[in-house]
């Protein structure tokens, strides 16, 4: 028979027991109860926001943007979240399209899932146009407004509906918008508006960079925010001033890089400003096959007599000075060409080997005709025209 003071001391301990379970059960309910507070549930709202994701972006570093979003509810939960997660390093960059009110763990998951919430985003590169660029014998090149069109329609859901942009609905708008609404810089509205009723008044006005296209904005709302972008950039690079160091206007600076850019190789930009000025000064016709081409519906380097002898308002063979607008996207090298051209007495050039590329400048037409000769003979300067029933 065992002393009653060892029972009564089994019954305390007992109840010790028992008390620490209950703690530690409390602990762990407040600690379960707490967590849920500082966390949404689930995959979140049918509301969607835009996330960017930098280059070299840890996930972490995510947190806070993601909070003032609310794509979730806590930096906390999500940091503990991206902590646990074993693909963590595996973030890659760009835009994601994220719902609203998302769980950490769902909000990971999204941005490790690039293929499914990483949107396209527009790309627009030197020497893009608006239009379509289609080449005799070959491939059509997309414009701007058939890659912004394909973008924003691949972003739309089926059950969503038909897509609402299209290219003639942005070709509309860029005829026919006020273009101070549009964002159009104020150094370029009144030649913009000189040239109403024509899309390509627009052009070299999206500066070469990467845009995100939203689908749910409407045409005029995407082309504004792609050129007030654009705009904001060229001021604060103060291109007014730029311009005129070297004797142009920001907008002639624009439309003489758009010409480096579809001229020459990246290499010669700075002996292809060179030409333009030297030409502009004598005063000679600028005579670039770039020029006519843009106006033609089907393009190639070997233009005709033909198409050279038609007057639009590009063709700088038929016509003195700049053509009226650009005749593409410059980049910010042909634009520094063009503020830093090379020095020499060049007024002419051609391109004699299309491989590499090499481009021969010359300041005498003999020898200018001598260089055209070996273009001709690499291949350089042959139509496909002929071989196309043309």
């Amino acid at each position: 028979m065992e002393p009653k003071y060892v029972k009564r001391r089994q019954r305390g301990l007992a109840v010790v027991i028992a008390a620490a379970i209950l703690i530690v059960a409390s602990v762990i309910y407040i600690g379960i109860r707490v967590t849920e507070s500082k966390d949404y549930e689930g995959a979140g709202t049918t509301e969607t926001v835009l996330v960017e994701v930098p280059e070299g972006s840890s996930l972490s570093e995510l947190g806070p943007d993601l909070v003032s979003k609310n794509v979730i509810k806590t930096n906390d939960a999500f940091q503990s979240a991206a902590f646990m997660h074993s693909m963590a390093s595996t973030l890659k960059p760009g835009i994601y399209r994220l719902n609203t009110k998302m769980s950490a763990k769902a909000a990971i998951e999204a941005l490790l899932t690039p293929s499914k919430y990483q949107i396209e985003l527009l790309d627009v590169h030197g020497g893009a146009t608006l239009e379509d660029v289609t080449v005799v014998g070959g491939k059509t090149r997309a414009g701007i407004f058939s890659q912004i069109t394909e973008i924003a329609c691949n972003q739309v859901p089926e059950s969503s509906g038909t897509c609402q942009i299209s290219v003639p609905e942005l070709r509309k708008v860029a005829a026919e918008a006020d273009p101070q609404e549009l964002g159009v810089p104020i150094w370029a509205q009144d030649a913009v508006r000189s040239r109403a009723k024509d899309a390509k008044r627009l052009e070299g006005l999206i500066r070469p960079g990467l845009y995100v296209v939203d689908p749910a904005k409407t045409a005029p709302e995407i082309l504004t925010d792609i050129i007030t972008r654009s705009a904001k950039y060229y001021d604060s690079t103060d291109i007014a001033g730029r311009a005129k160091a070297i004797g142009l206007s920001p907008y002639e600076l624009l439309i003489a890089a758009s010409l480096v850019e579809r001229e020459v190789p990246a290499s010669d930009f700075p002996k292809g400003a060179r030409v333009i000025l030297n030409r502009l000064a004598a005063p000679m016709r600028l005579q670039f096959d770039s020029t006519v081409n843009y106006g033609l519906d089907e393009q190639e380097v070997a233009t005709t007599d033909q198409d050279r002898e038609k007057v639009t308002p590009w063709n700088t063979y038929a016509s003195d000075g700049l053509p009226a607008t650009p005749i593409a996207s410059p980049s910010d090298a042909a634009v520094a060409a063009m503020e830093n051209p090379a020095p020499g007495n060049w007024l002419y050039f051609v391109t004699v080997d299309p491989i590499t590329g090499r481009t021969v400048f010359n300041d005498d037409f003999e020898s200018h005709e001598r260089a055209i000769e070996e273009a001709r003979a690499a291949g350089v300067l042959n139509s496909n025209r002929e071989n196309n029933g043309r």
